[in-house]
């Protein structure tokens, strides 16, 4: 076994030496070296996935120390252009921060609950089981926090799959919760940043049009992998009991991000970007609920680790120099969705609205679903991971959720076929400008 696991690190190190070489090489035909850093940073996530906090740190350490010595940052050279980089995203941060820790808590209460142990009793036996749930994790996305629709499905599927989980079924499972908030603009962060910005709700809602193909593509396989893998409890297990304190407590935690979110970005969008609102609402919730039901206060240590991994690779793509995109295109629009698997799509989402000229409903499928295609390509995938380690690994990813990217494909063009590309009419008609795009609270990649 020692000598089995020497071999597989000695052709990680050979991969990743082969990275390196294909960096230098973009260096040379004159890509930013800002590029080439995060790029090895991403290949060496993907390759030495029992070890990606450390990987990732590292890669940040290196991208600072490279922009701090040589380039600077956009917001001016030296410590004091870092230190007002990291002013204008820390409420991004903090509010990720607070969600991923707030809904690792939540999750617990949920299986605490006991209602997932019940939910046999109302799920079909066989395959399609599995596909209902991926369709209540996608109808819950639309007006939930993705995270927390990703960890309500997660904690069902370990109950009801007896801990067996396949990771082609994880992955739907993160599918499911992205493309449900597509297509609203209170169900992923990046559609209320156009909300905000003043794009009309219907504009986006027709993403619903490819996230609704996109399930069928992506569900149905998955379910079978799932059932293949370990088939759904039949029964429910006898004599249990919803804990119906701890479903409350649940419902009161999501209300409460809800509506903090909506009332921040609808009524004091000015003020949104001056202090992490969702991510204290829901933890100002967990601590009142926590005079009725102690929450498993152990679970945060895990829950953290998996956090700053993710926020060290938001804060290494912050860094990157995007000042521009192609021209607004249904092409564009398509390829920002692959993008948005290893790239934060907060910047993406604000440069868009900055550049105008999108069909918005095909941007917003793109940005909010492409972070699906790759464990770390959005903050639920990560959440999920952090329940499922077995998740971390890009390879097993790619190979048993490839439905996953053949959804998003298809989704796209059956869009693209009923309604066309129709880019919308400038919507830059605010009366007194709200908060920059960047500060709506991250929720989903």
């Amino acid at each position: 076994m020692k000598s089995v696991l020497i071999r597989l690190l000695e052709r990680e190190r050979g991969l990743f030496a082969g990275a390196l070489v294909i960096a230098a090489a973009c260096i040379a035909l004159g890509v930013p070296v800002d590029f080439a850093l995060f790029a090895l940073t991403l290949a060496g996530v993907a390759l030495f996935h029992h070890h990606t906090l450390p990987v990732a740190l590292i890669g940040l350490g290196v991208i600072v120390l490279y922009k701090l010595g040589f380039t600077g940052f956009k917001t001016g050279p030296g410590l004091p252009g870092l230190a007002l980089h990291l002013a204008h995203e820390w409420v991004i941060l903090a509010n990720l921060l607070g969600l991923l820790l707030g809904f690792a808590l939540l999750s617990n209460h949920f299986e605490e609950s006991r209602v997932p142990a019940a939910l046999p009793r109302f799920l079909p036996d066989d395959w399609k089981g599995g596909f209902v749930l991926l369709l209540m994790i996608f109808v819950l996305s639309s007006f939930l926090d993705n995270i927390a629709a990703a960890l309500i499905g997660g904690t069902i599927a370990r109950t009801v799959f007896r801990g067996k989980v396949h990771i082609g079924y994880l992955a739907a499972i993160v599918a499911a919760s992205n493309a449900g908030g597509s297509g609203s603009v209170v169900g992923d962060t990046t559609t209320t940043m156009m909300w905000i910005d003043g794009v009309d709700p219907v504009d986006v809602l027709e993403a619903f049009v490819a996230a609704g193909v996109a399930i069928f593509i992506f569900g149905i396989p998955a379910a079978m992998q799932q059932h293949r893998h370990s088939p759904i409890t039949r029964d429910a297990a006898a004599g249990v009991t919803v804990d119906w304190p701890r479903v409350l407590i649940v419902a009161f935690i999501l209300i409460v991000a809800i509506v903090v979110n909506v009332v921040v970005n609808v009524r004091f969008a000015e003020l949104s970007d001056s202090f992490p609102f969702i991510g204290a609402g829901v933890w100002a919730a967990i601590l009142v609920a926590a005079l009725w039901r102690r929450p498993a206060w152990s679970l945060l240590p895990g829950a953290l680790k998996g956090s700053i991994f993710l926020l060290s690779l938001i804060l290494c793509a912050s860094l990157m120099p995007v000042e521009k995109l192609p021209a607004a295109s249904w092409q564009t629009a398509l390829g920002l969705g692959f993008v948005s698997a290893v790239f934060d799509n907060i910047p993406l989402t604000a440069l868009a609205l900055k550049q105008g000229g999108y069909d918005w409903g095909y941007l917003a499928y793109g940005v909010g679903f492409g972070g699906s295609m790759i464990w770390f390509g959005s903050s639920a995938g990560v959440a999920l991971s952090n329940m499922y380690p077995q998740a971390k690994s890009v390879g097993l990813w790619l190979k048993h959720g490839w439905h996953v990217a053949l959804a998003y494909v298809i989704g796209f063009f059956v869009m693209f076929a009923i309604l066309g590309w129709h880019p919308n009419a400038p919507h830059k008609a605010r009366a007194a400008g709200p908060a920059t795009p960047a500060a709506a609270p991250y929720s989903a990649s």
